[in-house]
């Protein structure tokens, strides 16, 4: 099943009043260092503290009456896991989500908090994808996995739908990578809304499949990757991610570790504003250069806020 614009059109409508319309944010301290005009989606705003939500809250507004009753099932090391727990309580859906044993404590806990069963596993010698799939027709339950579903796709993409909408075309956009389902969304709203934009995906330097599937033309696997960006730690891009991606994105660029806490310290101190790790790639990608956006107008997408008050602190205190 391919995803289109009017995909998205549907989840804008399905998720209305459920999700939050996150702000628009600007800094002139930003503009001054890029010599772009920069206008961040601030996701950390949104419902559960990332994007992830929406896709999360598409999915299940999508399920049949039998399929809510029975629950979804979803595997997630942070943000989608929260998303899917918080929207399944929204809506009257029971949840179950598998998540790495060592996911960050703050994650954990926001997602049992929102009522769901949590099962652990072992990322780093267990594929979460077949402990979830076992899971799943054993209990009967609907699995929404993270980023390679289209209802997810479709989701994501309201955003970038949002941020068009309300600071008209741009030049560029920059969009956090992980599995692909944000960038991927992304593309489909801003290719519809702005057809002149450049897309641009941002991965961590430890973790670049993305940037070598474009390369070779093909998904290209990885072992896991080890970064401060938690959320982006995926192996693969998906069946449903990756041809769009690979159609309407102009390339994917990378960021480092280092250049994600000066990121995050620039949020806090210059915006006041907490950004994830992961949230932080699109912008590192500006401020550091790897894509050119000086004299343009320019779409950031700052995807989610769900840090450890002390990983924080450890960070800033580099």
């Amino acid at each position: 099943m391919s995803v289109t614009y009017a995909d998205v059109e549907a989840a804008s409508g399905r998720i209305e009043g459920i999700a939050h319309r996150t702000p628009v944010l600007t800094s002139r301290t930003a503009d001054a260092r890029t010599g772009a005009a920069l206008f961040f989606k601030a996701e950390p705003l949104q419902r559960a503290g990332a994007f992830k939500f929406r896709g999360a809250c598409n999915a299940i507004a999508a399920l049949s009456p039998e399929q809510r009753k029975r629950g979804v099932l979803a595997f997630s090391s942070g943000n989608h896991a929260q998303a899917i727990a918080y929207a399944g309580a929204l809506q009257g859906v029971p949840t179950v989500i598998v998540m790495p044993h060592d996911a960050p404590a703050i994650k954990v806990a926001a997602t049992r908090g929102y009522g769901a069963e949590i099962v652990t596993y072992d990322r780093y010698k267990e594929d979460r994808e077949a402990v979830s799939q076992a899971l799943a027709e054993a209990r009967g339950l609907s699995m929404i996995p993270p980023y390679d579903h289209p209802d997810v796709i479709a989701g994501q993409g309201t955003a970038v739908k949002e941020l068009i909408e309300e600071v008209g075309p741009l030049d560029v956009l920059l969009v956090c990578l992980g599995g692909g389902g944000l960038l991927a969304g992304s593309c489909l709203s801003a290719k519809a809304l702005s057809p002149g934009v450049e897309i641009w995906g941002v991965e961590p330097e430890a973790g670049n499949d993305g940037q070598q599937s474009l390369a070779k033309g093909e998904v290209v696997r990885i072992p896991v990757p080890v970064s401060i960006a938690d959320g982006a730690l995926t192996t693969h891009l998906g069946r449903h991610t990756f041809p769009i991606i690979q159609r309407e994105a102009a390339g994917i660029v990378t960021a480092t570790d280092a250049q994600l806490v000066a990121a995050m310290r620039f949020f806090v101190e210059r915006m006041k504003l907490v950004v994830e790790p992961t949230g932080c790639l699109a912008a590192a990608a500006a401020f550091e250069g790897a894509v050119s956006v000086k004299g343009k107008r320019v779409g950031v997408i700052l995807s989610g806020g769900n840090v450890d008050p002390a990983a924080l602190a450890r960070h800033l205190a580099a």
